[in-house]
């Protein structure tokens, strides 16, 4: 796997580095935003491990303008100690896929990393999954819905994904986490995080909802039960 890791920490980055190159993974480093940017930028990336706080440019001024760029878009996992539920959304709304809380433990930002690496891999061709007027391409990871398309992060395609592969069904709140982190450890405020994204991003431009919560239990996707 071939990551670049953009942390203005030298001794931070020497410490991740020296983890993740002994479990085979290929690293480049980046001190500042601007550099980062630019390598982010003009390389190709299995994934891109980016602190939030950075000299020369916000880390989310870097993701945002990853993305607006277009191109492949590579899996980003934000580095923050920034932890309320506020701070997530925004990370999300910039195009981070996935977040981790300093401090962390390393063993947890490899498995993170392998779950994104994982859900960025093309799935089978041919796959085309239908609820309603919502449309998941499984082989570009493509969503569109009455036609019109639908953008999200690696996380939300895989959280929306889980949800409709086994719709009509509920999908519980742990199923849905071990499906998208698997053994990773993961905080409450991330999955309420995308849920929010997913509902915006798939429900709040249309009239009727399809992404619904069962109380204290999980979630689901479809027409609500009469």
């Amino acid at each position: 796997m071939r990551v670049l890791l953009i942390e203005d920490d030298i001794d931070l980055a020497a410490t991740i580095g020296e983890y993740l190159e002994a479990r085979a993974c290929d690293l480049r480093y980046a001190y500042d935003g601007l550099t980062g940017l630019h390598l982010a930028a003009s390389e190709r990336w299995d994934a891109l491990v980016l602190d939030l706080t950075l000299p020369g440019a916000d880390g989310l001024d870097v993701c945002r303008r990853l993305r607006e760029m277009g191109g492949p878009p590579t899996p980003i996992l934000a580095l923050t100690a920034r932890d309320t539920l506020e701070d997530k959304v925004r990370g999300f709304e910039a195009g981070v896929d996935d977040y981790l809380v300093k401090p962390f433990a390393l063993a947890e930002l490899h498995l993170r990393l392998r779950a994104l690496h994982r859900r960025a891999t093309p799935h089978a061709a041919g796959a085309v999954l239908q609820i309603e007027d919502l449309v998941v391409d499984v082989a570009t990871q493509t969503v569109a819905r009455d036609g019109i398309p639908v953008r999200l992060s690696k996380i939300g395609f895989a959280f929306l994904l889980t949800l409709v592969r086994a719709a009509p069904a509920m999908v519980s709140k742990d199923e849905l986490t071990r499906a998208i982190w698997g053994d990773a450890l993961v905080e409450p405020d991330l999955l309420r995080s995308h849920l929010y994204l997913l509902r915006r991003a798939v429900d709040r431009p249309f009239a009727t909802p399809l992404i619904h919560t069962v109380h204290g239990r999980g979630y689901r996707v479809g027409r609500e039960a009469r």
